[in-house]
């Protein structure tokens, strides 16, 4: 199995390809003072951006992991989704968690197929 890393951060490589998937890390927005639904907006803009480089796109993203520090505002986060993805909808999962740092209020982490 060959992993090829790419997109290197101080921390970590923001997507990193293995047997045919390419595995994106923790996304959070640029500007974590917008609300849940802009911050969303921003962060699948980067997602995308992310897979463009590596020679993918948003509609081969095949799950994905949702963090958000209050799940009262999902409906905000759900709408910008899904009209981001349309009918390309990946399987995924929302935790509710604490604290994402910094004031961001969502973090996703993704995998998408590399075909």
């Amino acid at each position: 199995m060959s992993i090829k890393r790419n997109i290197r951060t101080p921390i970590m490589h923001r997507a990193v390809e293995a047997n045919g998937f390419v595995h994106v890390g923790g996304i959070i927005a640029d500007d974590t003072g917008l609300s849940m639904g802009e911050q969303t907006r921003n962060i699948l803009a980067k997602l995308a951006g992310y897979l463009r480089e590596v020679g993918c796109d948003l509609g081969k993203v095949v799950s994905a992991t949702i963090f958000v520090t209050d799940l009262s505002r999902k409906k905000e986060m759900d709408a910008v989704w899904t009209e981001v993805f349309g009918d390309t909808l990946p399987a995924r999962a929302t935790v509710g968690v604490a604290d994402l740092g910094g004031g961001a209020l969502i973090e996703v982490v993704a995998i998408a197929a590399k075909t």
